[in-house]
């Protein structure tokens, strides 16, 4: 008797069991097939046209690109990059990457923030461009790809133009109200005006002001600064960046000496091997 009145039970969960894991397989599938396919390919250039131009300060522009339609995304997962190709001053092809500021929410179109060095390569090919030029893309390219609840909190340890690869993270938790991870960035460059996205940041840090700290280093700051002078060292990392843990990261993206300066500090603070990672 105790067996017929148990096998009902045991199929009736199995029955259950077997309808929730349909109905997430479904789910899954629904979202899959539903997402936009991104623009891109990972082994052939594309051309895409430039849109807009809009200068940052003396040596930055902000670049937008329309895709092939209003509802078109560009297809890079969150942390990873692009490859853009152009032409150097001496008329031989240059390959760079870059990492746009947008993600695929951002339909119709891509930004890219570049700094355009004076003798840079690839920089005179950005710096001549104008609206209604084509740039060849390929990718999406990169060792890292953000998913939301991987660390509790990141510490990003970033140097002028590696805001960039920094800023699509931001976005990419602070505009998911899922995401619950907490982010702390301290963010160096040589002067004010070299900071790049500042007013974004600030904009960020004011309306999350519990879930995003940002904390700029400048090596040679105006009149009254009241952030940190000079370069990024172990203590302002202490102070601004969550402490050693299993649950956190700190990723770094910069020069390749400040790469390397970051490193030694957060070895010598004990972070370990697990909780770094460089761009």
């Amino acid at each position: 008797m105790d067996a017929l009145h148990f096998y009902p039970a045991e199929l009736l969960g199995g029955v259950v069991a077997v309808v929730a894991i349909c109905g997430t397989v479904a789910y899954i599938y629904r979202n899959r097939r539903h997402r936009p396919q991104g623009c891109l390919d990972p082994e052939n250039f594309k051309e895409f046209k430039l849109v807009k131009k809009t200068p940052l300060n003396q040596y930055a522009a902000k670049f937008r690109f329309a895709l092939p339609s209003s509802s078109s995304v560009l297809g890079v997962p969150v942390g990873q990059h692009i490859i853009c190709r152009g032409t150097e001053s001496e008329g031989k092809e240059v390959i760079r990457p870059y990492c746009p500021i947008t993600l695929d929410s951002d339909a119709g179109y891509f930004e890219l923030v570049v700094k355009m060095y004076p003798q840079g390569r690839m920089s005179h090919h950005l710096r001549q461009m104008r609206e209604g030029d084509l740039l060849a893309v390929k990718g999406p390219e990169g060792r890292f790809r953000y998913t939301p609840g991987q660390a509790r909190a990141f510490g990003l340890l970033a140097g002028g133009t590696g805001i960039t690869q920094m800023f699509q993270i931001i976005r990419a938790i602070l505009e998911n109200p899922r995401d619950k991870t907490i982010v702390y960035l301290i963010y160096a460059n040589a002067t004010l005006d070299d900071i790049l996205l500042k007013e974004e940041l600030d904009a960020y840090a004011s309306k999350f002001p519990e879930r995003f700290k940002v904390y700029y280093v400048l090596e040679k700051p105006p009149p009254k600064w009241e952030y940190g002078v000079g370069y990024i060292s172990k203590e302002m990392i202490q102070r601004h960046c969550p402490p050693p843990a299993p649950d956190i990261q700190i990723l770094i993206c910069g020069s390749e000496g400040m790469n390397r300066a970051m490193t030694d500090h957060l070895n010598a603070l004990r972070y370990t091997p697990k909780m770094q990672f460089v761009f």
